[in-house]
């Protein structure tokens, strides 16, 4: 098991659920509070917290299979655990995010 709790923080899925979260709540918070202004009906915020709820399992599945390089989203296999990627975070020898 620590295994498998090892390899969601190398491959950054904790990161991926913190910020998918923090924006989501956000983006929750202003369609609460803004949408009535704007005389929206109440499904369009109910279609706003149903698309997040949505969308949370989706983007911890591609943290989980893709990781982010210079060259673009390569699949996590493809990307060696210790692979240098230049203009890394601070020029180290570990992947971005």
């Amino acid at each position: 098991m620590n295994r498998f709790f090892a390899e969601l923080k190398r491959r950054h899925v904790y990161r991926v659920a913190i910020a998918y979260g923090v924006v989501a709540w956000l983006l929750i918070q202003v369609a609460t509070q803004v949408f009535p202004f704007f005389e929206l009906s109440n499904l369009v915020v109910r279609l706003v917290v149903a698309a997040s709820v949505l969308g949370f399992p989706v983007a911890l599945i591609i943290a989980w299979a893709f990781e982010m390089t210079p060259e673009g989203l390569k699949r996590a296999d493809d990307v060696a655990p210790d692979e240098y990627i230049p203009g890394g975070a601070h020029g180290s020898s570990r992947r971005w995010l």
